[in-house]
């Protein structure tokens, strides 16, 4: 028995559908003078995941800037005197709030964002009011009731 006669051929395998769509195998493609059919995908390469063309015209015809509201000087300036009396600098105010030392300096310079819980945190512990009509009067401390 002897093979010398019979001829095995091996087949190519045909390119997988990623490599086809790569640079090089489009340009041996035109190459070769095979067509070649290209399509551009809508919005690829972009984030688009909605459309938004109802709104855009009513968002070019707003005039209102829209920013947030911050908190007044002179809270600022109520927060950093009662600090001073009380020989706080602004970083021991800070962790005695448990906040950043960067949200007392905010709120002093007038930057911060108001927020009812924080400024109620530096009420208790500088002993003034920052809200309401009787702002910057002292806080009396809770009556025991026993």
């Amino acid at each position: 028995m002897s093979d010398w006669d019979t001829v095995t051929v091996l087949k190519k395998r045909q390119p997988k559908a990623s490599t086809m769509k790569s640079e090089q195998a489009v340009n041996a493609a035109r190459r070769q003078g095979i067509a070649v059919e290209t399509q551009q995908k809508w919005g690829a390469g972009s984030n688009k995941q909605h459309v938004a063309t109802k709104n855009t015209a009513k968002l070019d015809r707003e005039t209102e800037e829209l920013k947030h509201e911050r908190i007044s000087l002179d809270i600022g300036r109520l927060i950093q005197q009662g600090r001073q009396a009380k020989n706080l600098s602004q970083k021991d105010l800070a962790t005695k709030i448990n906040e950043k030392p960067q949200v007392i300096t905010d709120y002093e310079a007038g930057r911060g964002i108001p927020n009812n819980v924080i400024i109620g945190k530096i009420e208790r512990v500088i002993g003034i009011k920052l809200r309401g009509k009787d702002r910057g009067k002292a806080i009396m401390p809770p009556m025991d009731t026993q």
